[in-house]
C-alpha cells in the first residue's frame, strides 16, 4: 500500500555523530567517494550525515532510490547546492524548479524525440572521424583531453551546426574547462561564495561565463535573423509551449549552456573511462572490435547500426556502472517524508549516489570487476530496478539520456574501429569528483596504434 508523503514514521535515521559535521566535512574534502561508501556500509541504506549544520540523508537501496526519484517526486525539489550551478547555467533544466521547469521540460522535449535523436547520428560519427585526423600511429595522447576535445566538437556541431568556427569551439572548450575547474570542489563553490567577492577563481569563472555568453547570444541573434536549420538549436528556436509562446534569448542561452556542460562533459568522461577499461581488458577490447568489424566494417557507423551492436552497448553500460559520470544526485524534501522506514524532515537534503549503489555487491557480484556480460540475458534480469541509474530517474531523468547513449556508442565505434589505445605503464585512474566524476590530475596517457588508414 502506498503511504502518503505526509504520513511519516518517527524513526530517526542513524549516522556519524557530531552536530556540525566538521569531521564529516574533513572526510568529504579528503575522499568524497570513500566517505559515502563508508557511511552506507556502516549505517545502512538510509543514513543521516551532518555537514556544517546541514542534514544530508544518503539513500542507498534501489527501492528507496526509486521512492525519492519517482514515488515522491512531487515533493522533491532540486538540492540546495544547485544554486551555485546558476553561475554558469542560469535557469536551465538542471537548475530550475516548479512551473519554469515544467514549461522548459516540455519545450526541450521537442528536441529529443526519437526521430530527432536518430537524425543527429550522422553528424556524431562524421565529426568524430574528422576529429581523429590529427592522430598518428605510435603517437602518445592525453586520453581525457582528447575525449574532451572530440565531444566538444560533436556537441558544438549537433547544437549549432556549421555556425561555430574552429576558433569558437576552442574558446568554448577553454571556457568550459575554467567553469568545470570552478565546480571541482573549489572553496568558492563549496561555500557558495557570492560572485561579487573578487577572488582569483571567482574572477576567472565570471570572465569565462562572459565569453560563453557573448558567443551564444551572437549565434542566437544570427539564427533568429537567418533561415531555419535542422540542428538542435534550430529545433529549440522553433519550439512552442501550450500557449504558442517560444523561448526568449535568455532561456535559449541557459538551455544551450546546460547542453554544452552536460552533453560535453558527461560523454567525454564516459568515453575516457571506457577506453581506459578497454586498454586494461584486452579480451573485451578484441571482442568489441570484432563486433564492430562485422557490423560496420570500413564505413562510418550510423544510428541504424546501434541496434546491431549489443556488445558495444554492454561495454558502455558497464563502464557507466563502474565510473558513473554523474556520481550523485541531490534533492531537497519540500515536506516531511518516509523513506525506507525513516523520517526525513522538510528541508533536508537527500543524496542518491550512483557511485555507492553501482558498487554494492548485493546487486553486482564482484562490483569492482569490469564485466560487460553482467548486462546480458538472465544475469541482467536479476539486477533490481534503480540499482543502476546513471541518468537519474523519475520526472527529472536526464532529458538527453538517449542522445548521450547514441553519441557515446557512435563515437566509441568510430574510435575503436580505427585505433587501439594502450595505456602507458605506471598509470591508474583516480578521481577528483565535482559535479561530475572527473579524473584526478591532468589525464591518462595512451599510445595509439592504427588499425587501418582513414
Amino acid at each position: 500500500m502506498n503511504v502518503p508523503a505526509a504520513s511519516v514514521s518517527a524513526r530517526r535515521a542513524p549516522g556519524p555523530p557530531g552536530r556540525w559535521g566538521l569531521r564529516n566535512l574533513a572526510g568529504f574534502a579528503r575522499d568524497q567517494l570513500g566517505l559515502l561508501r563508508g557511511i552506507a556500509d556502516e549505517y545502512g541504506d538510509v543514513a543521516r550525515v551532518e555537514l556544517l549544520g546541514t542534514s544530508y540523508y544518503l539513500v542507498s537501496h534501489p527501492d528507496d532510490v526509486e521512492a525519492v526519484l519517482v514515488k515522491h517526486a512531487r515533493i522533491m525539489l532540486r538540492d540546495s547546492h544547485s544554486v551555485i550551478l546558476e553561475r554558469a547555467l542560469g535557469k536551465g533544466l538542471l537548475t530550475s524548479d516548479g512551473e519554469l521547469w515544467k514549461r522548459q521540460r516540455k519545450l526541450m522535449a521537442q528536441a529529443f524525440v526519437p526521430r530527432r535523436i536518430q537524425s543527429y547520428g550522422a553528424a556524431m560519427a562524421r565529426v568524430t572521424a574528422a576529429g581523429l585526423a590529427p592522430w598518428r600511429d605510435r603517437a602518445v595522447i592525453n586520453l581525457h583531453q582528447e575525449m574532451s576535445r572530440l565531444t566538444m566538437e560533436v556537441v558544438a556541431d549537433v547544437l549549432f551546426g556549421s555556425g561555430l568556427a574552429p576558433a569558437d569551439v576552442e574558446q568554448v572548450r577553454e571556457s568550459m574547462e575554467t567553469v568545470n575547474e570552478f565546480f571541482a570542489n573549489s572553496p568558492e563553490a563549496i561555500t557558495m561564495l557570492p560572485a561579487w567577492v573578487p577572488t582569483p577563481r571567482n574572477r576567472r569563472v565570471t570572465a569565462a561565463v562572459g565569453r560563453l555568453d557573448e558567443l551564444i547570444y551572437r549565434i542566437i541573434a544570427r539564427r533568429r535573423a537567418g533561415e531555419a536549420r535542422e540542428d538542435l538549436l534550430g529545433t529549440l528556436l522553433a519550439a512552442r509551449d501550450d500557449d504558442g509562446a517560444r523561448m526568449g534569448d535568455r532561456q535559449l542561452r541557459d538551455e544551450a549552456m546546460t547542453l554544452f556542460l552536460a552533453g560535453h562533459e558527461t560523454t567525454a568522461l564516459t568515453l575516457a573511462h571506457t577506453l581506459y577499461l578497454l586498454s586494461t581488458h584486452p579480451e573485451v577490447e578484441r571482442r568489441l572490435h570484432a563486433e564492430l568489424a562485422a557490423v560496420v566494417g570500413d564505413r562510418l557507423p550510423t544510428s541504424d547500426d546501434v541496434r546491431a551492436l549489443p556488445y558495444a552497448e554492454r561495454v558502455i553500460k558497464e563502464s557507466m556502472r563502474l565510473y558513473p559520470p554523474a556520481w550523485t544526485t541531490g534533492r531537497e524534501a519540500a515536506e516531511d517524508v518516509d523513506v525506507g522506514g525513516y523520517r526525513i524532515p522538510k528541508g533536508a537534503q537527500i543524496l542518491t549516489s550512483q557511485w555507492v549503489v553501482h558498487h554494492d555487491p548485493r546487486w553486482f557480484p564482484n562490483p569492482e570487476g569490469f564485466d560487460p556480460d553482467r548486462w546480458a540475458g538472465e544475469r541482467a534480469k536479476e539486477i533490481p530496478r534503480y540499482a543502476y541509474f546513471p541518468f537519474g530517474g523519475g520526472p527529472r531523468v536526464c532529458i538527453g539520456n538517449h542522445f548521450a547513449t547514441l553519441e557515446a556508442t557512435l563515437m566509441l565505434a568510430t574510435i575503436v574501429g580505427r585505433w587501439r589505445l594502450d595505456l602507458l605503464p605506471g598509470q591508474r585512474l583516480t578521481f577528483k569528483p565535482s559535479v561530475t566524476l572527473r579524473q584526478a590530475g591532468d589525464g591518462l596517457r595512451v599510445q595509439l596504434s592504427a588499425r587501418r588508414a582513414g
